[in-house]
C-alpha cells in the first residue's frame, strides 16, 4: 500500500510543496516525514495537508499553522 499527502493552501486549494515528498509505504512512514518537515512546509506557503491511502481514502487533515501555534 502507498500512503500520499495532499498539499493544500489555508483556502483548501492543492498547492506544489516546498519540499518534494518521496514514496511512503508505511502510513507511519508518511507520519514521521510530515514531522520532521512541516515547519518548511508551512514557510513555504502549504497550510494543511491530508493524508490518504493508495485506494485514494482520506484518512484525514492536519493544519501545520495549528501545529505552529500549539
Amino acid at each position: 500500500m502507498a500512503w500520499t499527502w495532499r498539499f493544500e493552501t489555508a483556502d483548501g486549494a492543492e498547492t506544489s510543496p516546498s519540499v518534494v515528498p518521496e514514496e511512503f509505504t508505511t502510513q507511519g512512514d508518511a507520519e514521521s516525514w510530515i514531522g520532521e518537515y512541516w515547519k518548511d512546509l508551512l514557510e513555504g506557503g502549504t497550510e494543511q495537508v491530508k493524508l490518504s491511502d493508495d485506494s485514494g481514502t482520506e484518512l484525514y487533515t492536519m493544519s501545520l499553522r495549528s501545529a505552529l501555534e500549539a
